[in-house]
């Protein structure tokens, strides 16, 4: 896990609401395109989206690209998907379920990550 990044996305909803979820990996896609470090941080319900293909059947139309070809071009640019460990506890979210590509970190993880970063976007 980076200790710093240019740009985090939190994410709070899970796939009853596609739209934030393709703006969060449209944005960090974005910010990996021009140039910087990029994290998208799954918190409270989002934690739902961690296992793998979970984000297979979002796809909210044009001019948006479907929320698994975002996360696969976001992975591919550099990008991390963290996990918030206490919202996985709170959702009943075992470890075993999530994506590997993906870190679990604590609450401290996400102040230490939002303070450092250049700019961020909270979809809540």
């Amino acid at each position: 896990m980076l200790t710093t990044t240019d740009y985090v996305g939190t994410l709070f909803d899970n796939d009853s609401n596609p739209n934030k979820i393709t703006l969060a990996f449209t944005m960090a896609v974005k910010a990996l395109e021009k140039g910087h470090s990029a994290t998208v941080i799954l918190m409270m319900d989002a934690v739902h989206l961690a296992p793998p293909k979970a984000l297979d059947s979002i796809n909210i139309g044009a001019p948006f690209e479907p929320a698994a070809k975002l996360l696969a071009a976001f992975m591919e640019k550099g990008g991390q998907v963290l996990v918030c460990k206490a919202c996985m506890v709170h959702n009943n979210v075992e470890e075993s379920a999530i994506d590997p590509r993906f870190s679990i970190i604590s609450g401290d993880d996400v102040v230490e990550l939002l303070m450092s970063a250049k700019g961020s976007l909270q979809l809540n």
